[in-house]
């Protein structure tokens, strides 16, 4: 940010920051200026008038000008200021800049005149942050808009690593365990927003983790729904119903077509292509894109919510809090397992040994690799078992299915192989 900051000193500045809700966009800009001027503008539901006073205010409060007369729409705002920075550098922040649409939709074609005439010449850093990614991605990636590659810069935030997630837990809770760090990363997915609340009301062992979640009136209850709602829209039943569906090992297209008994590729490609809510899987080195293909879901605050919140809301709403807990723990033991592939996948990436990280199976799904990867500049291929409990890794069977993935893939005939256990000693 500050590198972006002192470019703007010469040339203006368009920095757009996305990334999921509750991911810290605000609050990271915010820090970064915290000892400089920023005008900090919220697209709030209200009129374009009202939004205009507010704006003023802020521009008042912070430069201690006043724009000429009194502004009623953002264009004159935004031309009194592009103007302002030719004379001095200003720091501008525009956030749920999507929520102009609902404003006024001539917002961004105005913006886009007045930057295109102006930008030579003035001093401005613009950041504009949104929490609805497919509006956001929209504005500034589809061809159409008017704000189509105007962005000098595209931010988008991920959730906590690995290491800053045990960061965390050492210093709120010293004698973590790895179970508790599991359970941490299993609901959180590293998402600020989540450990915060949880760090703050001190859950930070596994059955403190869980209850807060699955406690009456909590936060988390309600949070699937809030996030996702106004992404969707209308339709947003069914979108729920195919996430809920592969939450639940429900993975293949044809699985889930079969028991909504409706064809859904619009829904499977809006979820993976626009929302980046899912994500595609195919066993290592296959070709095709359209065979043996699996869905998951890409948050693990969302894929427990729907595998475990959602599912059972009917338990919610009679109440038995208990018996969702009992659900729960009855599960965890199989849902983790699954979860602690993805840590390590995770681990791996943040590491950066490798050239490949991924997974492989056969077509009749009886026969899977967890985990699979490469280091193809020094020719080196490592396959893993991943077990919750070390006791229960067998190399003997992982290199019986490694076997018949060498037979179909000759291509790491002169690797060197290794065969590795992973359980929650070594996270």
């Amino acid at each position: 940010m500050h590198d972006i900051r002192k470019r703007s000193s010469t040339t203006a500045q368009l920095t757009v920051v996305t990334g999921r809700r509750r991911i810290g966009k605000t609050s990271m800009v915010l820090k970064a200026f915290e000892n400089e001027t920023l005008l900090y503008f919220f697209v709030a539901r209200k009129t374009e008038a009202e939004l205009c006073q507010d704006f003023t205010a802020e521009i008042v409060s912070k430069l201690n000008v006043t724009p000429l007369g009194k502004a009623e729409t953002f264009t004159e705002i935004f031309t009194f200021l592009i103007n302002l920075s030719k004379e001095r550098q200003l720091n501008v922040m525009i956030d749920e800049f999507q929520d102009f649409l609902r404003v006024n939709k001539s917002v961004f074609s105005d913006m886009q005149r007045i930057w295109d005439l102006n930008k030579n010449g003035a001093k401005m850093n613009l950041i504009v942050c949104g929490s609805i990614n497919t509006l956001m991605n929209r504005l500034f990636r589809d061809k159409k808009e008017p704000l189509y590659g105007r962005q000098t810069e595209f931010i988008r935030l991920e959730p906590f690593l690995p290491s800053v997630l045990k960061g965390i837990m050492k210093k709120y809770h010293p004698q973590y365990t790895n179970e508790d760090l599991l359970a941490m990363y299993l609901i959180t997915g590293g998402v600020p927003k989540y450990v915060e609340l949880l760090v703050d009301t001190g859950a930070v062992t596994k059955d403190d983790i869980l209850n807060k979640v699955l406690s009456k009136n909590t936060f988390f209850l309600e949070e699937g729904k809030n996030i996702l709602i106004e992404e969707f829209g209308r339709d947003y039943a069914k979108y729920f119903e195919i996430l809920c569906l592969i939450a639940s090992g429900h993975t293949r297209r044809t699985d889930i077509e079969g028991i909504m008994r409706m064809e859904i590729g619009g829904y499977i490609t809006r979820l993976d292509n626009d929302y980046e809510i899912i994500e595609k899987h195919k066993p290592m080195m296959q070709k095709s894109d359209n065979k043996n293909i699996h869905y998951a879901i890409r948050d693990n605050f969302l894929r427990f919510w729907f595998r475990f919140i959602y599912k059972y809301n009917y338990v919610i709403e009679a109440n038995a809090f208990g018996k969702l807990r009992d659900i729960v723990n009855q599960g965890y033991t199989t849902y983790s397992g699954h979860v602690l592939e993805r840590y390590f996948k995770d681990k791996m990436r943040e590491e950066g040994l490798f050239t490949r990280i991924d997974s492989w199976w056969d077509r009749k799904g009886e026969i899977e690799i967890d985990i699979i990867t490469t280091d193809d500049l020094d020719k080196k291929l490592i396959f893993y078992e991943v077990k919750r409990q070390a006791s229960n890794i067998k190399i003997g069977v992982l290199r019986d299915k490694a076997a018949l993935f060498l037979t179909a893939n000759d291509f790491f005939k002169d690797y060197a192989i290794e065969y590795k256990g992973l359980s929650m000693e070594e996270m």
